[in-house]
């Protein structure tokens, strides 16, 4: 019985360092790469209150850098992203308030809907999507493999790209 504990702990370590591995290779900067922002909990800082997410920052890894991440992202009210699609499966978990979410390139924010705290998003690789907070804050937290590229998709309701503006 001791020698099948033994073992299965032995295949549970080696798991976990076969699923933390890319995450580890992640951390190494690359020749002429940025390097990542500094992730709140890493093998020095092993704990993040949430007063430490109020603001868009990495928890763990990078999303520009191969490997599993964490981002911590806060909408203010209002806030939206446009549409646009990730080249990497992503998963969404709403931390605080009701995040708003649609489909495809036409912004259209009257056609959102809400996914309410506590709530979990699929976003797969190529997912044409666009979401954001409405009236109050909401901070959600991102999931994935990096690095991962945005692509800013909208379009008006004839099919013609939308350009933003640049902001200063």
């Amino acid at each position: 019985m001791n020698a099948a504990r033994h073992l299965t702990s032995l295949a549970c370590g080696f798991g976990l360092a076969l699923l933390f591995a890319p995450s580890l290779i992640g951390f190494q900067q690359r020749g002429g790469a940025q390097a990542p922002a500094q992730a709140v909990v890493d093998k020095d800082h092993l704990r993040m209150n949430p007063e430490d997410g109020l603001k868009s920052m990495p928890v763990f890894g990078a999303q520009n850098a191969p490997g599993f991440y964490v981002l911590r992202n806060r909408f203010g009210p209002g806030q939206t992203s446009r549409p646009h699609y990730h080249d990497h499966d992503r998963w969404v978990t709403v931390i605080k308030g009701t995040w708003w979410t649609d489909e495809g390139d036409v912004f259209r924010p009257d056609k959102m809907i809400p996914i309410k705290e506590g709530g979990v998003m699929y976003h797969p690789a190529g997912f044409h999507h666009y979401d954001g907070a409405k009236d109050e804050e909401v901070i959600v937290q991102i999931m994935g493999m990096g690095p991962v590229t945005t692509v800013q998709t909208e379009v008006d309701a004839n099919g013609k790209p939308v350009t933003q503006p640049q902001r200063p």
